[in-house]
């Protein structure tokens, strides 16, 4: 059977539904009907970061037809959804592609830097003269939290780490501050022997493991962050540069494309086998993309014109692809998606109230 002639189930949201809002074909404020009927479902969300901005002609948009300049060094590969095509480093999303909702359309008009597309992420919106968002997470704990036993917010980072974008009380509990709360929560080297090698040996494979968890105790907002910092580390954030981030994109083939692309399909077959996929909503980008010509450092610079991000879990109709960049992955053709309507698809998932915001002064 064919996409269209899918039978719907649980609060699947099909391509028409999701796109039906907005004379321009995006993902509107206010969702579909289906995605409000969302409130009060008790979904989970899980918000993954890809912080530094990843690349999308290394990910989930790649261009085998484009000159090496524009092309990069990594080849493409085919996937579950017909004529679609990722990065060579992706090869288990790649076949779980029937499972995912991939959006190439994402963009924001702001300064093209970290802090903007991070406060787009924490709260749909900027920090301006007047007022600052109160991030999700901390919306989740005020308005959520009750006298839940387990923290219904959770951030995964070191502790302690600095966050890369500061907000006023904006603090969420780790998993290791969860164990000190007396909550019950495994550590990664307790998992059977045939979980961790599903998820592999990296520090990526056992954050995305501890989503999983911390979804499976209660827990109805997970903030994981692919990485803690940026500057000198090899991160998604590839200039090339050994100063400001020295990876560059060998290192999405070789390390970084690899351990996500583990630890991300090993998520969604776990959530599948302990029946957590429909209610649980899974959001996945960074903060910008890069540019879609290489330096000459074999890396990309800062780009917020067009990237891509991924939408997964039973809210959604897997095997879709919403929008479509140019021959170079620079220009959005049809269907923008501004990263703030991830922040609000989140948002509505979990049944949050209307965004607030901190007068300053």
């Amino acid at each position: 059977m064919n996409q269209q002639g899918r039978a719907a189930t649980f609060t699947q949201v099909s391509r028409r539904d999701f796109l039906a809002v907005g004379g321009a074909g995006i993902v509107g404020l206010s969702l579909t009907p289906s995605l409000a009927a969302l409130a009060g479902k008790n979904m989970a969300v899980i918000q993954v970061v890809l912080n530094g901005g990843a690349s999308h002609l290394e990910t989930f948009d790649p261009k085998p037809h484009a000159s090496r300049e524009i092309r990069g060094p990594l080849h493409s590969i085919a996937t579950r959804i017909p004529s679609v095509r990722f990065a060579e480093c992706l090869p288990r999303l790649a076949d779980r592609a029937d499972k995912l909702v991939v959006v190439r359309s994402l963009c924001h008009a702001a300064a093209p830097i970290h802090e903007t597309g991070s406060q787009f992420l924490a709260s749909g919106s900027l920090i301006n003269r007047t007022v600052v968002p109160i991030p999700i997470g901390q919306r989740v704990q005020q308005q959520l939290q009750g006298n839940r036993r387990v923290p219904v917010a959770v951030e995964i980072r070191k502790t302690p780490c600095s966050p890369l974008v500061s907000f006023p009380g904006a603090s969420l509990p780790s998993p290791a501050e969860v164990r000190t709360l007396g909550q019950t929560l495994p550590e990664f080297h307790q998992a059977p022997v045939r979980t961790r090698e599903s998820y592999g040996s990296s520090e990526m494979g056992e954050r995305f493991w501890t989503a999983a968890r911390l979804v499976e105790g209660g827990s109805r907002y997970i903030l994981l962050n692919t990485f803690d910092k940026l500057e000198g580390e090899r991160t998604w954030d590839a200039h090339g540069d050994e100063v400001t981030g020295p990876a560059n994109l060998f290192d999405y083939r070789d390390t970084l494309g690899p351990q996500f692309d583990q630890a991300f399909a090993a998520l969604i077959d776990d959530l599948q086998a302990t029946g957590l996929w429909k209610q649980t909503l899974v959001l996945c980008t960074g903060e910008m993309g890069r540019t879609p010509r290489m330096n000459e450092r074999t890396g990309r610079d800062h780009w917020t014109q067009a990237w891509s991000g991924l939408l997964a879990g039973g809210v959604f109709e897997g095997g879709q692809v919403i929008g479509e960049t140019d021959e170079h992955g620079e220009e959005i053709l049809n269907h923008p998606v501004p990263l703030s309507q991830f922040a609000a698809i989140t948002q509505q998932a979990l049944g949050l109230s209307a965004p607030e915001a901190t007068p300053l002064g």
